[in-house]
């Protein structure tokens, strides 16, 4: 089924991604754990210039959501995907606009004169990756924007929404209003968690979202993190992933699905009641390069097949295959000339 002209909609924190190989030595200088996902404070701000300036760099048009709009378009018929989010009026963001025209993907920042483009420090130590992201401009995105005439008519155009759980940091009024319009008007809304401290720190409007949530994604450390804030008292992944697809919905017309990954493991899916397990797609550790954006690859996937109406049980598939495609390469990034899906018998 080819898809309405712009009908996924994805909204979340644009930022410049500065991407260098590290060791133990450069995660201690700067505090940082194997795989965190963090928001820098002020003793974090000088690994920017430092992965610049010292490590062989490379930059990429990042964060979560524009990852998966960007993986999702690489899927879908041209004109299938349209990103929102914030930057500034400076060279990373020319950047930004070069390398999501390069993908096909239509974006309508808002663009803040005074603030600069959001960066995201990642520093690779063998498969793990640290992120350190100081949001700039991307903080500063307003429901103003969005409520703009050119961009609500595009929301209101779009079939299925995509929101990233890094935007509760930064405009909720915003989630809601997607969330609201696709509840009234029995449009698909997909959130991801996107990483641990959303549910441990951002719990209110992650809360306020949840009844709008048609399919939750998240990994087995954001599973672990929501069961924990949220008195899940267990650490079965299958249990919290029933728990997810069991919280009050608001609208009742199609079931919660709630979807967790776990690396290499089988992807744990629960629909109502039930719990199915798919097994990923099997790779030579030798062929992974850089396992960065890897979710938001399998969100991009998995996605672009419920916007193209395919079966929940492709959709997985589709989503494994693109993580798969796109840990094979440096950064959040996808292999060109383009492959093109073929549905895996499981």
């Amino acid at each position: 089924m080819a898809p309405n002209e712009y009908a996924l909609l994805c909204l979340e924190n644009p930022l410049l991604d500065i991407q260098a190989f590290g060791d133990q030595a450069l995660l201690d200088k700067y505090g940082i754990k194997p795989n965190d996902a963090i928001l820098a404070e002020e003793k974090h701000l000088g690994i920017y210039e430092d992965l610049l300036n010292n490590h062989e760099a490379k930059l990429i048009a990042g964060g979560g959501a524009q990852n998966t709009a960007r993986g999702a378009q690489y899927i879908l018929p041209p004109n299938s995907v349209v990103y929102l989010g914030g930057v500034g009026d400076d060279k990373y963001a020319a950047i930004l606009h070069d390398a999501v025209k390069t993908a096909g993907l239509r974006v309508e920042y808002r663009v803040d004169k005074k603030e600069k483009t959001g960066r995201c420090g990642v520093v690779i130590t063998g498969h793990d990756r640290s992120m350190v992201t100081d949001l700039g401009a991307a903080n500063h995105y307003d429901l103003d924007h969005l409520k703009s005439p050119e961009v609500w008519k595009l929301v209101e155009e779009a079939t299925h929404f995509f929101v990233g759980g890094y935007h509760l940091t930064v405009c909720p009024p915003a989630i809601q209003a997607l969330a609201k319009e696709a509840a009234a008007k029995n449009k698909v809304f997909v959130f991801s968690l996107s990483a641990p401290f959303i549910p441990q720190f951002f719990k209110e409007p992650l809360d306020a979202s949840a009844p709008y949530w048609d399919y939750v994604i998240g990994n087995e450390t954001e599973a672990l993190a929501y069961a924990e804030s949220h008195g899940i008292e267990t650490k079965d992944l299958k249990e919290i992933a029933l728990a997810l697809a069991k919280l009050p919905k608001n609208n009742t017309q199609r079931e919660r699905v709630a979807v967790i990954t776990q690396g290499t493991d089988p992807t744990i899916v629960a629909v109502g009641g039930k719990i199915e397990e798919f097994p990923v797609h099997a790779i030579d550790g030798n062929l992974i390069n850089d396992t960065t954006g890897a979710g938001d690859a399998f969100a991009a996937g998995f996605t672009a097949g419920l916007v193209a109406g395919t079966s929940l049980k492709q959709a997985i598939d589709q989503g494994q295959w693109l993580a798969k495609l796109s840990i094979q390469e440096l950064g959040p990034s996808f292999p060109f000339p383009k492959q093109t899906y073929q549905p895996t018998e499981q």
